[in-house]
């Protein structure tokens, strides 16, 4: 690949190039010889991506498999699954999360960096738009297990329900929804936005409410859930993410 220095290297380009998955790693290393800008782009890249290659992992100690089931056992069957899921999905999902954060932002600096260059900003914005495509994409998903979990939840049998792990689950996924809003709302995506605004109210009634719940308050929950329409729009928003994931591979199939 001779690149000539005036058409910079994409951000997916350095992005392949740093985890040696570039097709033309000889290409790539002759540009970033040549061009200054381009060089320092991929410097602060690495400096992005090896703060997120370093995140910690959390350590589990030896018997947290064994506490975790035990603690699970007196639970009804149907919330061992999901408990166990998100216990286990949580840590892996915080650094999900900062990393596409992280990996936004350095787009996004990267795009204010050259704003003459026309067709380079509006390439960067499709990558921006991508990333934050499918990281909301996934936290909807997760969101929709618990709405999902308290709208098919059986009447209580003893005159009240458990819904410490929803309601615990539905403070961590506060966290990541105000980030994503923010972020949606700052790239001028405002339908994700509103969507992500609509479901952060929802989220807030689920952590507000008490640990465990009457039949009154469960039905309340659910007429909250329903009255917003928040699981149809989820839905609704899943499969415009698959449409627009789907867009640019059959816009090139069809350029062929």
């Amino acid at each position: 690949m001779n690149v000539p220095t005036e058409n910079h290297l994409t951000e997916e380009q350095l992005v392949l190039y740093y985890y040696s998955e570039a097709s033309e790693t000889a290409g790539v290393e002759e540009h970033l010889g040549a061009c200054e800008s381009c060089r320092k782009a991929y410097h602060s890249l690495q400096r992005v991506l090896n703060s997120v290659d370093s995140l910690p992992v959390p350590d589990l100690s030896a018997d947290y498999e064994t506490r975790l089931w035990s603690a699970l056992d007196a639970r009804l069957g149907r919330r061992k699954s999901f408990a166990a899921r998100w216990l286990l999905w949580k840590p892996l999902v915080i650094a999900a999360s900062m990393a596409v954060l992280i990996i936004a932002a350095f787009l996004t600096g990267r795009t204010l960096e050259r704003p003459s260059n026309q067709q380079k900003s509006v390439a960067d914005s499709g990558i921006r738009e991508r990333v934050l495509l499918v990281a909301v994409g996934d936290h909807l998903e997760r969101s929709q297990m618990v709405l999902v979990e308290l709208a098919n939840a059986g009447a209580p049998a003893t005159g009240h329900l458990d819904i410490s792990y929803e309601q615990r689950t539905a403070e961590d996924l506060l966290e990541a929804n105000r980030l994503y809003r923010q972020t949606a709302a700052s790239a001028g995506d405002f339908p994700t936005a509103t969507l992500l605004e609509d479901l952060e109210r929802v989220l807030l009634e689920i952590a507000h409410s008490p640990s465990t719940v009457s039949a009154k308050q469960l039905e309340d929950l659910r007429k909250q859930i329903e009255d917003k329409g928040i699981l149809f729009k989820v839905k609704i928003f899943g499969s415009q993410v698959e449409q627009r994931e789907a867009a640019p591979s059959k816009a090139g199939a069809a350029s062929l």
